[in-house]
């Protein structure tokens, strides 16, 4: 299936990771330039420029590693800037970047509770606001697709609250800016992963037996693999994907069944 992809571009939130790396692969194998986020320490940064050379190597796209954090609001219109700078102005955006603490509600702190908000929610909301504006004003029929989770719709797991509470709230923002982005020609929708194995993590299956007894409750018989996802989001973000719109899609092996 030709997906039309190729010469646009992509700012991937958290895209040289994770679920991000697949979504960041599969997107540049279908010629799109992609620009991945990195914050941190120069460890992280060497790390999204290896990735980001080695995406353009393979599939002979530019690719760039952009620095920003999402849950840092001075640093989002600068993320666009250099992304618009390096590749050209954005056509996909995908909100991805996230993180995933476990902490019993009681001993959550205020800090850690905004923590998580502010990047699996709050930065999602006010970077997609940016780059609609600069869709609009370039008159680019772009797409956003916000990278929720399991958790958003079914809490089986104790210690993240803050976390699902924020990405049930990424699914009725992906709700709320279908209805008001699409007048303009932009598609918005959502993605909600079950389990995939990932650097973050990795070390909750560290006990033995743990992975098989999770991998038991999950239809399919197993995790899904970060590339999986990035499948997904590339049909989403192409024409052949402009009816699934303001909902979010269950990618969760059945787990939600």
């Amino acid at each position: 299936m030709e997906l039309n992809l190729r010469g646009k571009t992509a700012l991937v939130t958290g895209g040289s990771s994770g679920i991000g790396s697949g979504i960041s692969d599969y997107l540049a194998e279908e010629g799109v330039r992609v620009a991945v986020t990195w914050r941190g320490d120069d460890q992280r940064r060497e790390r999204a420029l290896a990735f980001a050379e080695d995406l353009s190597e393979r599939y002979g796209v530019k690719c760039a590693a952009v620095k920003g954090d999402v849950s840092k609001r001075d640093e989002l219109q600068p993320l666009i800037d250099q992304t618009a700078s390096e590749l050209g102005p954005i056509d996909i955006l995908v909100n991805n970047a996230g993180i995933w603490p476990t902490e019993s509600f009681l001993e959550t702190s205020p800090e850690g509770w905004d923590g998580v908000l502010e990047t699996c929610l709050n930065g999602p909301a006010l970077l997609s606001q940016a780059v609609a504006k600069q869709m609009i004003e370039a008159g680019i029929k772009g797409r956003i697709v916000n990278i929720s989770s399991k958790s958003s719709f079914q809490y089986t797991t104790s210690g993240h609250a803050h976390y699902a509470v924020a990405k049930a709230g990424l699914n009725m923002l992906t709700r709320a800016l279908a209805r008001e982005l699409s007048e303009h020609g932009i598609g918005v929708v959502g993605i909600a992963p079950g389990m995939i194995a990932t650097p973050m993590n990795a070390e909750k299956w560290d006990a033995p037996g743990a992975k098989e007894a999770y991998e038991s409750r999950i239809p399919v018989g197993r995790f899904a693999q970060a590339r999986e996802i990035g499948y997904l989001v590339a049909f989403l973000v192409s024409d052949k994907g402009v009816n699934l719109c303001g909902t979010t899609v269950d990618a969760t092996g059945g787990m939600l069944c």
